[in-house]
């Protein structure tokens, strides 16, 4: 996988890990479990750091892709994109490579292979 694909699916753990600490719900039900959630300003300072190492253009493209759908970044699995469902054109077999960026022509989702 390349490597800023890399840094874009740990930048989406990280922005989901946020997202649940920040949500009221999600955040009452994590410490009825016992789970401490210190420690937001960490994550954000490490999502800042993460976010300075990914090329300014793919950054951008992944912000406006979380914010429409949540996961910007997803798997392909069988050849079906796992965000919308929609089964890839055979070419994308053949543009499976450590190099390449692939986006789902359906959804828009930037892909990786699982």
């Amino acid at each position: 996988m390349e490597e800023q694909l890399k840094l874009l699916v740990a930048l989406q753990d990280l922005d989901l890990m946020i997202k649940e600490t920040q949500d009221t719900d999600t955040s009452s039900e994590m410490k009825q479990m016992g789970f401490k959630l210190e420690g937001v300003a960490e994550l954000q300072a490490a999502r800042a750091a993460l976010a300075k190492r990914i090329k300014p253009q793919l950054l951008n493209r992944y912000e406006r892709l979380s914010k429409s759908y949540g996961r910007a970044v997803v798997p392909v699995t069988s050849n079906l994109c796992l965000g919308c469902f929609v089964t890839l054109p055979t070419s994308y077999l053949s543009l499976n490579t450590k190099h390449a960026l692939l986006q789902c022509e359906n959804c828009g989702r930037i892909l990786y292979f699982a």
